[in-house]
């Protein structure tokens, strides 16, 4: 039997041998509302090891789970019982047991999502909280929570710097994965990662690319950047790729392609086109920017990116845009748009030179 979505009633997600039960939409409103306790959950189970050592052991009691994480047996018990009927767990003669849905989760997953779900917890969770001020006022909301801009807590501790920076490379494994197949940069010689973290974009670009004469710089706040020469060095590109800290609102290196990657949708149109017109003075006429943003369709369909903006406006103040909305911020800042190429990702790869 065939599980059938009914529109009035809600989608049928509870079956037996012998009927489908439709869910009714008071059932399924109550489902939406409650998300924010299953995401608290994970965040626990992920933060207290429990995927890792599943995956890493085989299934293991929940007496063994709570002594290995130093959790109480009964609410661990409990925990990991709410978030089995999603997927995450599964319980066989008596032992936990992490499917593999669950076991991305795990710190030794190659697709490892452990790095969001503990940012998460203790990065956005509590800020989100204040959704309500946002609406009403437009400014960010973890601005009212932490009482400063998000990139400003989290630059004030060293651990959540960490955190974040985590965060981020699991991003480019998982969410971006697979932007850059068969993608060829575009002519020239030097590029530069504005916002590039820990080189882990540029150093996939330059793997990938044909021509060894290509150099590059991973470009961003110190303290951030740092972390880019262990990337270079593992992938034998340190004596290609130069890192370089600064702040691209004020002054960028001198580049054939610039390279703007999951960076604009931090900001609101002012602030983007800060970042723009520092490309602007630093480029020379013919000068290539590179865009990879997601773009968000027109339509009332599912797109990661309508999830993502939920993010930008409440801890940055950032928005996701559509192409015409990117097309329009782009030739504000004096750049004409050449090519959108799609990628087997949500995200798009906007090419633009510089008249």
């Amino acid at each position: 039997m065939t599980i059938k979505a009914h529109e009035e009633e809600g989608t049928a997600i509870m079956s037996d041998e012998h009927a489908v039960q439709p869910v009714p939409p008071t059932v399924m409103m109550a489902q939406l509302l409650d998300g924010f306790l299953l995401s608290q959950a994970l965040f626990v189970l992920a933060d207290a090891g429990v995927a890792t050592i599943l995956d890493q052991e085989g299934p293991q009691t929940i007496a063994t789970l709570a002594e290995r994480t130093g959790s109480d047996a009964d609410v661990l018990a409990r925990l990991i019982r709410s978030v089995t009927p999603y997927g995450v767990f599964r319980t066989e003669e008596g032992k936990v047991a992490v499917t593999e849905l669950g076991a991305t989760l795990s710190e030794s997953h190659p697709q490892s999502m452990h790095g969001i779900a503990v940012g998460g917890m203790h990065l956005h969770y509590r800020a989100v909280g204040e959704l309500r001020h946002t609406l009403r006022t437009g400014q960010s909301a973890a601005s009212k929570y932490f009482g400063k801009p998000y990139f400003d807590h989290v630059a004030t501790d060293p651990s959540l710097a960490a955190l974040f920076g985590r965060a981020m490379a699991v991003f480019a494994r998982t969410l971006r994965a697979g932007t850059f197949d068969d993608y060829q940069l575009p002519p020239g010689v030097l590029i530069v990662d504005l916002g590039g973290g820990d080189g882990t974009i540029l150093t996939e670009l330059l793997r990938s690319d044909d021509r060894p004469d290509r150099r590059g710089i991973v470009f961003d706040l110190p303290g951030r950047v740092e972390s880019a020469h262990a990337v270079l060095t593992a992938a034998r590109l340190a004596e290609r790729v130069e890192v370089v800290a600064g702040d691209f609102f004020t002054e960028v290196p001198q580049a054939d392609i610039y390279l703007l990657s999951w960076i604009l949708h931090d900001w609101n149109d002012e602030k983007a086109l800060e970042i723009l017109r520092s490309v602007w003075a630093a480029a020379a006429a013919g000068a290539r920017l590179i865009v990879v943003e997601q773009v968000v369709p027109t339509g009332d369909e599912p797109h990661p990116s309508k999830h993502m903006d939920l993010v930008m406006v409440s801890l940055l103040g950032g928005r996701e845009r559509t192409e015409s909305e990117y097309r329009a911020l782009l030739g504000d800042a004096g750049f004409v748009v050449e090519q959108v190429v799609s990628t087997p990702s949500p995200f798009v790869i906007l090419e633009s030179v510089k008249p």
